[in-house]
């Protein structure tokens, strides 16, 4: 597999935990760890780092 490839793939996976972050946000999809509930605001922290390796990734795959 090329360094482009894993890449594009990393980026896609961080792209749909970052999708899945707004989800439930939006949603208020509750999130449970092993009985302790996970508070909103970490999918917030989430977001964005998982929405910036993405975006990071995508621009690194798609440079000349």
């Amino acid at each position: 597999m090329s360094q482009k490839t894993f890449t594009i793939i990393a980026s896609v996976i961080f792209g749909v935990v970052a999708l899945f972050h707004v989800l439930r946000i939006f949603l208020g999809w509750p999130a449970v760890i092993g009985g302790w509930t996970v508070p909103m605001w970490l999918s917030w922290i989430g977001l964005v780092v998982a929405g910036g390796l993405s975006y990071f990734g995508i621009k690194l795959a798609t440079r000349g």
